[in-house]
């Protein structure tokens, strides 16, 4: 983990980019959580995301598709604190994240539920389950591109039930929409069920 100056170089950084960018950061920081990030519609939501950071002098443990991390770009998602997910295997690359949760007073574990830009008909249902297994709390992270704002939202511990805790989350993000509104998928799991 970077020393307290980079920390600082990065959060003013941070803060000079926003600014020009007529963005913005709101809400509180969770000390460790699994970040749900939504709505995730564009390739800008990682720069947004990674601004947030810095800004609040944190880094976020980014689970990113395996094959983003060739060339120069794999260099600087690592360098940012992003890591490589092998789709079909997610298995030992949890289990090393979470021997890192363990060791560390600080842990925020991001990721785009949604699993896609594109509009899909569910979420991916991993940050309610690593939630469940580690006994950290969710955090609903969004931006909103017609605000020019992003942030933290509610932090909460699922409670089991699937339903009612997606219905905290639904309500939650209305209202939120990405940088690309046609590509959002509604909050939604598969282990709901129907109604």
């Amino acid at each position: 983990m970077p020393g307290p100056r980079p920390f600082l170089v990065r959060k003013n950084l941070a803060r000079v980019l926003l600014r020009a960018a007529r963005w913005r950061t709101v809400g509180e920081v969770p000390p460790s959580a699994v970040l749900v990030g939504a709505p995730h519609t564009s390739n800008w939501d990682w720069v947004l995301t990674l601004l947030l950071a810095w800004d609040n002098g944190v880094t976020i443990r980014l689970l990113v598709k395996e094959s983003l991390f060739k060339g120069p770009l794999g260099w600087i998602l690592r360098s940012t604190g992003a890591v490589a997910l092998d789709r079909a295997n997610p298995g030992a690359t949890m289990r090393s994240l979470l021997a890192e949760a363990d060791g560390n007073e600080t842990f925020l574990l991001g990721l785009a539920a949604e699993g896609t830009r594109s509009k899909g008909e569910y979420w991916k249902s991993g940050f309610y389950r690593i939630s469940q297994q580690t006994g950290l709390p969710i955090t609903l992270a969004f931006l909103d591109a017609p605000s020019r704002t992003v942030g933290w939202g509610p932090t909460f511990h699922p409670s089991g039930d699937v339903r009612a805790d997606m219905d905290r989350v639904r309500a939650f993000y209305v209202g939120v929409t990405g940088i690309r509104p046609e590509g959002t998928t509604v909050p939604r799991l598969k282990e709901e069920g129907t109604a």
